[in-house]
């Protein structure tokens, strides 16, 4: 066979070509996407600085917390910075820097909560630990590492089983993690130093001081308390299950108000609620360790807000079962809809207005005015719904037809059982705590009435009583001696 250089050149040039509107697409998508990149990386600054507004806007607080750790760190590092504080306490200054950034948090009682674990497991484990060494060194060179190791697998292997249980995991979690570091770090550093207890009081004192450090900033400086958070947000739980179950029954049997808003956002307000058991349970625990503060003293009955807050959650689980059906494609029979609808109104209606009326008690922290009023009238209701059910005969109705109006009324009555069960928890709550009489009576009074005579002084309220029924006879009187001359 006859090889020709030539024929080897154009094939070579042939391949190129062929290989070239590849290569070309491939050069200009790199091309294209350097050129891209300005646009990109300034499309992300943008977006970091509109979440960045987005988040101080919502809750300027959170800015003003960062500041006050900003502080805290700025105070403790003078530790570092003035001359004669770091001559007294050295490296061991760093743990003051060290227990301000694990231990200040955004509430007064998740900083409260983590310092006293801190402080309280320091200074346990270092007691513990200085004993340790102290009675390891008794026993000569030899058996001083073998005790020293043997101490610390006890203390570390009790400790960690103790974190198990459910009442120090929730809140002395951190503490018992702390109580293990500082005993092993003690106990173990101690073998090689010669000054165990000079080392543990260096340590102790710096850690206090910076556990200190963030319980003052936090507590003085724009403070926010769990207590008063979990409070407002109990609140806030019940006014969205009042708007869910307004915004329900309207949408559902498609009942239109004059200047309604067409925003239907508020249907979905229930998912909040469904979701916060994690919220609750960490506010609840942070707020037990906050002092006694504004209208919460220190004592205060948190576990009825957990109450209240499974309790809401049981509704919003009901509630999640009745958006279902608002846009379903199944809508049953609409005779049986229209039977029901105007008893199914009710019970959405009065137990929104008792939800509402509910949350807006907790909320001022005053005794509910007209909720049992909206409890019973939505008990009413599903009393006279039960009543014509069983009185109407659905013999000759399609079943299957009935079931999803059914399934609504049915889950209707359910979220009026919790209802009343939140009325009796928060009623129980306004007791325990002294929730303030709001007087609700706009009748007009008697002193009103005896503006006519100024000679009349104020008397008790027998004597008020008294002139009004003396006033009212007399007008009587005059009434009837105006018939008899017309007569």
């Amino acid at each position: 066979m006859y090889y020709s250089p030539k024929s080897e050149s154009v094939a070579c040039f042939l391949s190129r070509e062929m290989a070239s509107p590849n290569t070309n697409q491939e050069k200009a998508g790199v091309v294209g996407r350097v050129l891209a990149m300005p646009k990109v990386l300034k499309e992300k600054v943008l977006g970091i600085c509109r979440l960045t507004k987005e988040i101080a806007q919502d809750d300027p607080r959170k800015v003003i917390h960062s500041l006050k750790v900003g502080l805290a760190i700025s105070l403790v590092s003078l530790f570092y910075y003035y001359q004669p504080l770091y001559e007294n306490f050295g490296l061991s200054a760093m743990w003051a820097v060290m227990t301000v950034v694990v231990v200040f948090e955004y509430t007064v009682g998740a900083t409260l909560g983590k310092g006293l674990n801190r402080t309280i497991a320091t200074l346990a484990a270092g007691a513990l630990g200085v004993g340790a060494h102290y009675f390891a060194s008794l026993s000569g060179a030899t058996g001083e590492p073998i005790l020293i190791g043997a101490f610390v697998f006890m203390q570390a292997a009790i400790a960690s089983f103790i974190r198990f249980f459910p009442k120090v995991k929730a809140r002395y979690d951190y503490g018992m993690l702390i109580f293990i570091l500082t005993f092993s770090l003690i106990s173990v550093s101690g073998f090689r130093e010669v000054e165990v207890l000079e080392m543990a009081h260096k340590r102790l004192s710096t850690i206090f001081i910076g556990g200190s450090a963030c319980v003052m900033i936090s507590i003085f400086v724009c403070p926010v308390w769990a207590g008063e958070e979990f409070h407002y947000s109990i609140a806030h739980k019940l006014e969205i299950l009042g708007d869910f179950l307004e915004g329900f029954v309207r949408e559902y049997f498609k009942i239109s108000q004059e200047g309604e808003s067409e925003d239907k956002s508020f249907i979905e307000g229930y998912k909040k609620v469904l979701n916060s058991k994690s919220i609750d349970d960490s506010l609840a625990n942070f707020a037990k360790w906050e002092p006694g503060h504004g209208k919460f003293r220190f004592r205060h009955p948190w576990d009825l807000y957990l109450n209240i807050g499974a309790l809401a959650r049981q509704c919003a689980y009901r509630m999640e079962a009745l958006d279902a059906h608002i846009n379903s494609d199944i809508k049953g029979s609409q005779e049986f809809r229209s039977t029901i609808q105007e008893l199914c109104l009710d019970m959405s209606l009065e137990s929104s207005k008792a939800f509402k009326e509910l949350g807006s008690s907790i909320r001022t922290m005053s005794r509910p005015s007209s909720s049992d009023t909206h409890v019973a009238n939505a008990k009413a209701a599903v009393k006279s719904l039960k009543s014509l059910l069983q009185s109407c005969s659905w013999k000759e109705a399609d079943l299957l037809s009935l079931v999803p109006a059914a399934t609504v009324a049915s889950l209707l009555i359910d979220i009026v059982e919790i209802t009343e069960k939140i009325a009796d928890s928060v009623n129980n709550l306004a007791t325990l705590t002294d929730f303030e009489v709001v007087d609700t009576d706009k009748s007009p009074k008697v002193p009103s009435q005896s503006s006519h005579c100024e000679c009349d002084e104020p008397g008790p309220k027998t004597d008020n009583l008294q002139l009004v029924i003396l006033i009212e006879e007399s007008a009587r009187a005059v009434s009837d001696s105006e018939k008899s001359n017309v007569v």
